[in-house]
């Protein structure tokens, strides 16, 4: 069986993703914002992790339309069925179907500790720096956080896009974090 996917926005992703994962051991994996469920289907093949929790509403961003998110949920659903029948792991894929801030919180309240956070949610720079404010005490030590489309290059205002937040959360917590990719993603290590 093959996947259904409509849109491509990860490809760039597994050359960095590997050499990330050849030096992390990750138990526990947070995703926030999933789509079509490409990183998580690669996610799902590639790493021997327990769990990937993922957070996504599945009604999209500003930036998309409506006819663009219509079946995503569904089509995020079979392609992870069809990773997890595939692949020769077996992690625990749950989702949390609501917008990132309200998820995040209700990790707070329970599972609450990973080795690697994508974030991809929202584009909007308020939104990312939220989310990645949120999700960091939730990072284990020694643990990467991933930040999709910090070069993302749209045509819009820079609040409208996470390069702004990025780079802020890098200056407030860089005594905690050391960045160890820097491209169309940016990838930070938990140090302190």
């Amino acid at each position: 069986m093959d996947y259904n996917f409509t849109k491509d926005w990860f490809s760039w992703s597994p050359p960095v993703w590997e050499q990330v994962f050849k030096q992390l051991e990750a138990e526990n994996i947070l995703e926030i914002g999933c789509f079509e469920g490409r990183a998580t289907t690669w996610l799902i093949e590639n790493v021997d992790c327990e769990k990937i929790v993922c957070i996504d509403t599945f009604d999209g961003g500003e930036e998309h339309t409506e006819e663009m998110m219509k079946g995503v949920f569904d089509r995020w659903q079979s392609n992870v069925e069809i990773a997890l029948d595939k692949s020769a792991f077996n992690p625990d894929v749950q989702i949390l179907q609501e917008d990132s801030y309200n998820g995040l919180i209700t990790l707070w309240k329970g599972f609450g500790s990973f080795d690697f956070i994508y974030v991809d949610g929202s584009h909007v720079a308020k939104d990312v720096l939220t989310d990645a404010c949120l999700a960091w005490p939730m990072l284990n030590l020694g643990g990467v956080m991933c930040f999709d489309d910090y070069n993302w290059g749209e045509p819009i205002p820079e609040t409208h896009e996470p390069k702004l937040a990025v780079d802020a959360f890098v200056d407030i917590f860089q005594e905690e974090l050391e960045v160890i990719h820097k491209g169309y993603q940016l990838l930070v290590q938990r140090i302190a």
